[in-house]
């Protein structure tokens, strides 16, 4: 079987992946020579376990340093040598489970820390009282609006360690959308949701593309990939094996013997391929490359 079954340049193209590797050791996780992203669309990327479907949005947004020589373009854009918190000020943001330290916040709490241009960001802006009152009203009310759409204003004095799983879920997506992005990622947004809130996250994915946002996601759920997805993208051993519309990909006999296998329609597990450990040391870098962002942009 070829490289990249039924792939064919977008329409519209939102982002784009030219050469985009990552090395552990001796291990090859993420060989991507081309991949297109259609704007306006609602794209998996699926594979099996250990197929680099999570370290490949890490090297997306920013949490991961790619192989020299990748290339990626967003909204027009080059993102080389880009830090997460410039990639999410581009318009390209994405979700991930809450931590410990987010989860001792309340949920208004965690909706304003996704908030961009916060009058705290601005020196001169947070002096001014009526520059920063007013930005802080806008911001709240933006937060409220977001909460309802979600179901979640009832809760938005609630720790949101005391969220179920599906609930943080939503606070997750609702967070990301208080940056205004044109393209939001959304890494595993089924794991853990109870049978309840599935449906409910379904149609919030759905109603998305609906506005016109990009939508790419990992999922081993194969039901909600074939309900939701208007593009498929298969990825094993690191590299992008086949892409093509839902039915097309995952109905292909050699798709589903050669990687999907019995599973191409459950849950196919766990895709981390990075230990604590290593991500604790991808934070730290990081975490130096945005506050030299920062510091750059303070001087311009």
């Amino acid at each position: 079987m070829s490289d990249t079954q039924y792939a064919h340049p977008k329409a519209d193209p939102i982002l784009t992946v030219d050469g985009v590797q990552r090395h552990f050791g001796g291990m090859t996780a993420v060989d991507v020579h081309h991949l297109e992203v259609q704007r306006g669309s609602i794209t998996a990327l699926i594979g099996p376990n250990g197929a680099g479907k999570t370290t490949f949005f890490n090297l997306l947004t920013g949490f991961d340093k790619p192989s020299p020589g990748a290339r990626t373009t967003f909204d027009g854009r080059t993102l080389q040598k880009t830090g997460a918190t410039r990639i999410a000020k581009e318009g390209m943001v994405r979700t991930f489970q809450l931590t410990k330290a987010l989860s001792r916040l309340t949920v208004m709490q965690n909706m304003l820390l996704g908030a961009r241009d916060q009058p705290g960001e601005n020196f001169f802006a947070a002096l001014v009282k009526p520059v920063w009152s007013k930005r802080e009203r806008e911001i709240t009310a933006k937060a409220e609006d977001l909460l309802a759409r979600f179901k979640l204003l009832d809760k938005q004095d609630d720790y949101a360690g005391s969220l179920s799983g599906g609930q943080r879920k939503l606070l997750e997506m609702a967070r990301a959308l208080m940056s205004d992005p044109t393209m939001i990622m959304l890494d595993e947004p089924m794991a853990g949701v109870n049978p309840a809130l599935t449906q409910s996250l379904l149609g919030h994915i759905q109603s998305l593309r609906d506005d016109g946002m990009t939508v790419l996601f990992v999922e081993h759920d194969m039901h909600m990939v074939r309900h939701i997805s208007d593009w498929v993208v298969v990825m094993a051993e690191g590299k992008v094996v086949a892409e093509g519309p839902a039915d097309t990909v995952m109905d292909d006999q050699a798709v589903i013997d050669a990687y999907l296998g019995a599973h191409h329609d459950t849950d196919l597990g766990d895709d981390a391929l990075l230990t604590e450990e290593t991500y604790e040391e991808l934070a730290e870098e990081v975490a130096e490359e945005d506050a030299a962002d920062a510091a750059e942009e303070t001087t311009r």
